[in-house]
């Protein structure tokens, strides 16, 4: 693999839809993204479909992961947790399936892997890539956060003490506490942007250099654990400031 066929394999590709005679790019992003939605939505459905007041079987997976959520969410935002807890446990879910996806890749696929196996078949498969790993959907996602804050900030503050808080302790604090509210997406956009793609490009070297048994055990770590570990960090960041906003 040379380093054009790497930097194509880390650009996502764009497609344009015709509607109405308006020519609408999506990209591959986007694509993975409403896949990852439309699966939340069908597993969500089926999980809380005929709910009991006994518990058994699916439902208690469901009621875990909720009791998860609420707790996770309890523990940085004290009595303020309820109104928050569906957005960050949809944000957490979101992520990690977002991350993980590509784990789906461990049967690679492209022109190489064709000629290595004589499967011409395997140069036409798509290759699912995490949508993370675009900087337009991890800046998405760090400002949809940030909002939250400022959200969160105001409501619960009020809109005087919201902007008496950027004095204090001192005034002298002001641009220090304004440039918080750039840093911060930013750190979460280049934390969540940077080791997503880190990941992605290491297996996709561990596919040329052994595209068979390597990338199985690998994929554990750079796919599912690590993929899940910056889900986690970048809700409980986004948690983390939330709790700061409305103290």
């Amino acid at each position: 693999m040379n380093s054009e066929e790497l930097m194509h394999k880390m650009q996502f590709r764009g497609y344009d839809i015709n509607v109405f005679g308006f020519h609408i790019p999506i990209s591959d992003s986007i694509i993975v993204m409403w896949i990852v939605m439309a699966f939340l939505i069908i597993v969500s459905i089926i999980f809380t479909r005929k709910l009991r007041m006994v518990p058994t079987g699916k439902q208690n997976v469901a009621e875990t992961i909720v009791e998860f959520v609420n707790n996770f969410t309890k523990g940085s935002l004290g009595h303020h947790w309820r109104p928050f807890a569906p957005y960050f446990g949809t944000l957490l879910l979101f992520l990690l399936f977002a991350n993980i996806i590509s784990i789906f890749n461990i049967i690679p696929t492209g022109k190489g892997i064709a000629e290595f196996t004589g499967l011409s078949f395997l140069e036409h498969l798509p290759e699912i890539a995490p949508p993370t790993k675009d900087l337009n959907v991890a800046g998405a996602l760090a400002v949809m956060s940030i909002v939250l804050v400022l959200f969160a900030g105001i409501k619960y503050k009020g809109p005087k003490a919201w902007l008496k808080s950027f004095l204090e302790p001192l005034p002298i604090m002001l641009p220090f506490k304004i440039m918080e509210y750039f840093v911060r997406p930013l750190s979460l956009t280049l934390r969540l942007f940077g080791n997503i793609l880190a990941a992605f490009t290491i297996m996709e070297l561990i596919y040329f250099a052994e595209p068979f048994l390597l990338p199985g055990v690998f994929s554990i770590y750079f796919d599912l654990f690590d993929g899940g570990l910056q889900a986690y960090i970048f809700v409980f960041l986004t948690l983390l400031y939330v709790g700061e906003a409305i103290e």
